[in-house]
């Protein structure tokens, strides 16, 4: 039997709540619009179409209509799917048993409540919306006649159309909210006001949504916990030396590239799920650079300053630290993208210093670079110029917000429901916590990034970028290179990641891990869990690649560890921070990583 919806909330009750919370918080509504209208040089040279979807969708809509047995088929089939839908609703009320017409993809949560299954109006609803939204999306994706750069744009956006207009997200039709609000009186949608409100007021004015309980979580405490010091800074980074744990380590030290979007705890987030506490203690002297979250005083940073100030300063302190001149070094993400820039200038200069060189989820030819493509083009960069204005950098919640809407269900309308909908608080969530900590981005550098990267693809053509007077060319790298993509990846796309093989003269060993961008790079062997692909013929095509490959159960983290030990010369005892010719600056985890932006 259908279960039933409760009886709603006393109105009375509910309204002397709302008018009580409205009452209490329209001052501070009005002097938060008066605050944001007392900006209105910023707000005038920011585009009202800052990410170019308009002419995207208007290409689309007109090729649509230019080809009516198109449109006129994609309305039929519309129609012939909600006429499938009203029968199988009406046998259903006639208590004939009936298969679902649409059912949610899977790893779909939205619907995860009974009711979208048992009731028949809500299950009537999700399945009216999944038939609608499908249709919507397969009808935009097949317009022809669109270049490629377009068609993703308008696939994406209407995807992301899709998703907001998705039943869960409305409280009238999401049966969980209403029996939340049945239960308690309204408070739920009190409350949920009142979250609302914060997370705006937090944002400056724009909604930047609580993910994770943010008293939950301390830098020291019980994230980012590896014991260590800082034993190097300069304007644009810290440098952190962790504390052995084993009596000898390997001679060649570790150079750890972090992205510098977010902190680099993403590598030591928790004791368990610590690739760097994992390192130090197979052994490894381990380095790792701490990106400062810069201001307006680093406005003039430049990609060659994240180059020379970074990676080749580091290089340097490394030296002075343990007096080895040769290091391997580990690049996440952006991170990795710019490991890939410094093997190509040392190559130029005839500099050794890289004996070996590890990807995690980093792209090196951008020719099929992902989700995040449809964030870059020339208008869209214009805005993002305007958008940088007077400061110089990019705030934080530009780039949180972006990574956000790559998973826009998971990343954003969840915690629209459960925040403002259910008026529930946040968990403790140490990777939502981390992904939070967003950094700003000198304008001079993130331009520079996406224009020779993501536009021009320069990087894997020879001396097409030229860095502190070096033509960067990665034919000429030569050491050996562990290059881990991650399957589920929409951020590094393991086929783009894949190209390197193409770029480098090296060997290079390519290990394909499962999940996505995060999860299959921080996957610790004692969680035994996802797995990973190994093709020890190592074809230089993926397909051929995958064909061949061989799954592997649990963490590719010992298989990293075996490749790399291999190149890492002999033992020697270990080396504790402040033992070289570079003293002790502060404890792990320093203070750059502290720096917030809210």
């Amino acid at each position: 039997m259908a279960t039933e919806i409760p009886p709603a909330a006393d109105p009375a009750a509910l309204a002397s709540q709302w008018l009580a919370l409205l009452t209490k918080t329209q001052a501070d509504t009005q002097a938060m619009f008066a605050e944001l209208l007392k900006q209105p040089a910023e707000g005038a040279a920011r585009s009202l179409d800052p990410l170019n979807v308009a002419p995207a969708m208007q290409e689309a809509a007109t090729k649509l209509m230019l080809d009516p047995a198109r449109l006129m088929q994609a309305n039929v089939e519309l129609w012939q799917s909600h006429m499938a839908l009203w029968q199988q609703a009406a046998a259903a009320m006639a208590g004939q048993p009936m298969e679902p017409v649409a059912r949610p993809e899977p790893g779909d949560r939205r619907f995860r409540h009974p009711d979208w299954e048992v009731n028949p109006f809500f299950a009537l609803v999700k399945q009216s919306y999944l038939i609608t939204a499908r249709w919507l999306v397969d009808t935009m994706a097949g317009v022809s006649g669109l270049d490629p750069q377009t068609a993703k744009k308008v696939d994406f956006y209407t995807r992301q159309f899709a998703d907001a207009f998705a039943p869960t997200n409305f409280p009238w039709t999401n049966p969980e909210v209403l029996r939340a609000t049945a239960d308690s009186q309204g408070q739920n949608l009190v409350r949920g006001m009142e979250n609302f409100k914060r997370d705006l007021e937090r944002g400056g004015g724009q909604l930047r949504i609580t993910m994770s309980d943010p008293e939950a979580f301390e830098l020291g405490e019980n994230i980012a916990t590896t014991p260590g010091k800082v034993v190097f800074q300069n304007d644009l980074i810290q440098l952190l030396q962790f504390t052995p744990t084993t009596p000898d380590v390997h001679r060649m030290p570790i150079l750890m590239i972090p992205a510098w979007i977010n902190k680099y705890y993403i590598l030591d987030l928790t004791a368990k799920k610590s690739f760097i506490r994992y390192a130090v203690s197979q052994g490894y002297t381990v380095f790792v650079i701490s990106w400062v979250n810069p201001d307006e005083r680093l406005a003039g940073k430049t990609f060659e300053s994240y180059l020379i100030e970074g990676i080749i300063a580091a290089l340097d302190a490394i030296e002075a630290a343990t007096g080895e001149h040769h290091v391997s070094a580990v690049g996440y993400c952006i991170g990795g993208t710019l490991l890939a820039v410094a093997l190509g200038y040392l190559a130029g200069l005839g500099d050794e210093r890289i004996r070996a060189a590890t990807f995690f989820t980093a792209q090196v030819d951008f020719s099929e670079p992902g989700d995040l493509a449809v964030f870059v083009d020339e208008p869209q960069l214009d805005n993002l110029d305007q958008m940088m204005g007077e400061k110089g950098y990019l705030e934080s919640q530009a780039m949180f917000t972006t990574f956000n809407m790559l998973r826009a269900n998971d990343l954003i309308w969840s915690f629209y429901v459960h925040n403002y909908l259910l008026g529930r608080d946040p968990m403790p969530f140490d990777l939502l916590h981390w992904n939070a900590d967003a950094t700003r981005m000198p304008r001079l550098m993130h331009l520079f990034y996406l224009r020779q990267m993501y536009i021009r693809n320069n990087l894997v053509k020879p001396g097409a970028i030229t860095l502190a007077g070096v033509p960067i060319d990665l034919t000429k790298v030569t050491v050996p290179v562990y290059l881990q993509a991650s399957r589920e990846d929409h951020i590094a796309p393991f086929r783009s990641v894949f190209k390197a093989k193409h770029n480098f003269s090296g060997p290079v060993r390519f290990v394909l891990a499962g999940s996505g961008h995060i999860a299959g790079v921080i996957n610790p062997p004692e969680a035994s869990k996802y797995q990973y692909w190994l093709n020890p013929a190592e074809p230089q095509e993926v397909d051929a690649w995958v064909a061949g490959a061989t799954e592997h159960p649990g963490s590719w983290w010992p298989d990293w560890n075996a490749w790399l030990a291999a190149q890492s010369g002999d033992d020697v005892p270990a080396r504790v921070p402040g033992d070289g010719r570079l003293p002790v600056i502060e404890d792990a985890p320093g203070s750059y990583v502290r720096q917030r932006t809210n």
